[in-house]
């Protein structure tokens, strides 16, 4: 959530930036609001005073007395029209907060405006891969070498899922554990979190109330409010990990890593070339966060993003970073990075991995803050997510990067301890 402050005092620049992103902004209503709030505060306040002056003197008179019960009356009066205030200012906090909630991040300076085609390739690593021979797709490989079953999948769950079997389940979890044992190497917090989340989770995370439609929700029976729904990132859990939580300065950063499937709705008809495992309504992710010092918040982000690097490179898959461009972006986010595996039969990179910087926009609405060794008042906390990694895409990426004139592929090395194999064909 954005700082009311800071709208006050910087208005066209805040709506400048938001304009990146959205359509438009206009915040007269907003100001009106709380120009409002802030002279019914002062009404109220003058009052109060009034209240407890003219209480301190009739404590020392006789209550029967025709001054005193004037006094009391007219402090009856006094009661009543505080009472009208406190209501009028709950109002405009109400009409306050629900245009806040709904608003974006604001873009970092160097963040490009417009959507994903102003979004900008930083750096590629490696090479495409080339082939003598007619190259098969994701689709057609996985199910001749037994490694996923669709129908089956579509069968249980229907249109989006699909299952993995024999050598498929070994490698997609011979992922995973290679994704934990590098994030252990380097300091992180191994966290498995519920995979049923409840309502503040999804406000904090800045998914609620606008995109409350895109999850999967339990409710209660009859109908009711919203009370579960199911985890479309680790992201929306560990975000809510210190909420409602004051921080010590020599706590910060805290490093978490995370397992769970994700589940989305991905609304929405589905490209022809999206068939198979990149796009699902249930994957696989483990996520990396950061909670940091807002001054180090930038550091971070090029940690995770240089974190996510190494594991696709140690796959030794073929990818690029793209710097995303503001409507391409998360709303809760304030920068993003993507790192876009190359799919050669789609001639197309397929983000695995998406590294974002949130500043505070989280922090606030879950107040998450943190304070300083030499300070008395609170600061809020950063928050940063990257995936580490996304697996539904890299099992199509690395069947198809990696495929043989025979029908088989190469196993990445570093996968071969859990696959037990270097290379999977038909025979097997």
């Amino acid at each position: 959530m954005l700082d009311i402050r800071l709208i006050r005092e910087n208005p066209e620049e805040v709506r400048k930036a938001l304009l990146k992103r959205m359509d438009q902004v206009d915040f007269t209503e907003l100001l009106d609001w709380d120009r409002q709030k802030k002279a019914l505060i002062g009404d109220m306040e003058k009052l109060r005073a009034q209240r407890n002056k003219t209480s301190s003197k009739i404590a020392g008179m006789d209550k029967k007395s025709d001054e005193a019960r004037k006094l009391m009356a007219e402090m009856k009066t006094v009661s009543a029209r505080i009472k009208e205030l406190e209501t009028g200012i709950s109002e405009r906090d109400q009409k306050i907060n629900d245009f806040l909630v709904i608003l974006p991040n604001i873009p970092d300076k160097d963040v490009p405006a417009g959507g994903k085609e102003n979004n900008v390739k930083i750096k590629e690593w490696g090479e495409k891969p080339v082939f003598d021979f007619e190259p098969k797709d994701h689709v057609e490989l996985v199910t001749e070498l037994n490694l996923i079953d669709y129908e089956r999948g579509a069968k249980m769950g229907g249109s989006g899922f699909w299952l993995y079997k024999g050598l498929g389940s070994l490698i997609e979890w011979g992922l995973v554990n290679y994704f934990v044992e590098e994030h252990l190497k380097d300091g992180y917090e191994f966290i498995l979190p519920p995979h049923l989340l409840n309502y503040d989770c999804g406000y904090t995370a800045g998914q609620f109330p606008k995109f409350e439609d895109d999850v999967f929700k339990l409710e209660a029976q009859g109908g009711g409010l919203l009370k579960l729904f199911l985890a479309p990132t680790a992201e929306t859990a560990l975000i809510n990990f210190h909420r409602n939580e004051t921080l010590q300065e020599d706590e910060l950063p805290k490093k978490y890593f995370a397992y769970t499937p994700c589940y989305r709705k991905e609304a929405g008809s589905y490209r022809t070339n999206e068939r198979g495992m990149i796009r699902g309504h249930q994957f696989n992710k483990v996520e990396m966060f950061q909670f940091t010092l807002p001054e180090e918040s930038d550091q971070a982000l090029e940690e995770l993003i240089g974190k996510a690097e190494r594991l696709v490179q140690g796959l030794g898959l073929h990818y690029q970073v793209s710097k995303l461009a503001a409507e391409d972006c998360s709303a809760s986010m304030a920068k993003t990075y993507d790192i876009e595996v190359w799919i050669p039969s789609m001639e197309e990179y397929k983000e695995v991995s998406s590294a974002s910087n949130g500043r505070d926009y989280q922090t606030r609405r879950g107040n998450i803050r943190f304070k300083r060794r030499a300070g008395k008042r609170t600061e809020y906390v950063h928050a940063l997510n990257a995936s580490g990694l996304a697996t539904s895409r890299l099992l199509p990426a690395m069947v198809e990067q990696f495929q043989q004139k025979d029908g088989s592929f190469v196993v990445p090395e570093v996968l071969r301890k859990w696959v037990e194999r270097e290379t999977v064909s038909i025979d097997q």
